[in-house]
């Protein structure tokens, strides 16, 4: 590591103040900062210095990613191959799968830290952590099929408008990563309706389909996979958002470690019980509803509900800030994408759409929180000066 260090300090060299490449040091800089812990002096105020930094928490939400990751590429090619052949091998899969999504995630990072970078540049700031994380579940949220050019243009829209526009990283009212497949919806929504073809040149098919359980439900077509299907992720879907088993995988690690909120995660899946629960018992009224009559606990672990609650609901930006208000907001977030995904049969999917909401309503939420422990305490005072009197 001392070796690294010295050609790093001599790398930065025509970078620092003064010198011809001053103006690129945010550049050089984030590459220092990403290998060893920043080497800041703290000038005035009170402050805690540790070994964690924003770059090691990101980090850590990266890793908590990387198991739906593999199996999302493995499933990516499983659910190819398995139409067109008998027999798949695991390493067959991986290779099929690691062609489509591989590429997905570099063109997000490329572009996406290349904005980054420009944006430290121009303002002369260091470049911003959050992108480690967004760069990532950005494609991870992406149907295989999509063409990469829209993930290009989604990234974009997501950097500019959905953080810089704030401020940048820390600033952001919305989660990129939901801003990125907000706007690829509305602004592709035949390639992220579910309902797609993965085409292959090296078959002599035209297409495979690759409907979800959700267009299926909305569609009232049959369901050609059990509960243990579901929840082991055997089923078509966006690249990460299958596998339960592995999703809740990295919420252990997310929780275990202090990233990720427990409260937000507990609270989700319980409401999405709850309605999915309460349309169960209705369903009887409504019984051309596949999706009202599809049973609560399958709702939990089908589209991409498990993963928006665990990665992208626990984002510590757009997120409820009170331990009260981490409970209420995760609850309805689990409530309204249940109630989404049942009442909207043209866009089933309705977790992206709850998370979006309640990142809006964050602020409010802990407002009241804050006031209601207030006002709690002036009484409490009150019956204190009372009781002294």
């Amino acid at each position: 590591m001392k070796w690294i260090r010295q050609r790093l300090d001599k790398i930065k060299e025509p970078f620092s103040k003064g010198k011809k490449y001053e103006k690129f040091a945010p550049a050089i800089n984030a590459l220092d900062t990403f290998l060893f812990v920043p080497n800041h002096t703290t000038q005035k105020g009170a402050h805690v210095r540790d070994a964690v930094d924003l770059k090691r928490v990101m980090i850590t939400v990266v890793i908590a990613l990387i198991p739906a990751l593999i199996f999302g590429i493995w499933n990516a090619g499983y659910q190819y191959l398995s139409q067109i052949q008998e027999q798949v091998g695991f390493c067959e899969a991986m290779g099929e799968g690691a062609i489509k999504v591989l590429p997905m995630v570099a063109v997000s990072y490329a572009v996406g830290l290349g904005i980054e970078f420009a944006f430290a540049v121009f303002r002369g700031h260091e470049v911003n952590e959050g992108y480690l994380v967004t760069g990532l579940l950005i494609p991870m949220v992406m149907p295989v099929d999509i063409p990469l050019w829209m993930v290009a243009v989604s990234v974009v829209f997501a950097v500019l408008i959905g953080k810089e526009a704030f401020g940048g990283t820390g600033m952001n009212i919305l989660n990129p990563a939901l801003t990125a497949r907000a706007f690829a919806f509305f602004a592709y929504p035949t390639y992220m309706s579910g309902n797609g073809v993965w085409v292959s040149e090296a078959s002599e098919l035209d297409a495979v389909s690759g409907e979800t359980i959700l267009g299926k439900l909305a569609a009232g077509t049959d369901v050609p996979y059990n509960t243990m299907d579901m929840f082991s992720g055997l089923i078509p879907g966006s690249i990460a958002e299958t596998s339960t088993i592995c999703i809740l995988a990295g919420a252990l690690l997310l929780v275990l470690t202090k990233v990720g909120s427990w409260r937000i995660i507990v609270s989700g899946f319980l409401g999405a019980a709850f309605m999915a629960f309460i349309f169960n018992l209705l369903g009887g009224s409504y019984p051309n509803n596949d999706l009202m009559n599809f049973p609560w606990y399958n709702h939990l672990v089908i589209g991409g509900l498990a993963f928006g609650i665990v990665f992208m609901a626990t984002d510590p930006v757009s997120a409820a800030q009170t331990y009260k208000g981490k409970w209420i907001y995760g609850f309805l977030i689990g409530l309204f994408a249940v109630m989404i995904r049942i009442f909207n049969p043209a866009y089933p999917e309705g977790i992206m759409l709850a998370i979006l909401l309640m990142n809006v309503f964050a602020p409010t939420i802990d407002h009241y929180v804050i006031q209601g422990n207030i006002k709690k305490r002036k009484k409490r005072v009150k019956a204190q000066v009372k009781t002294a009197v």
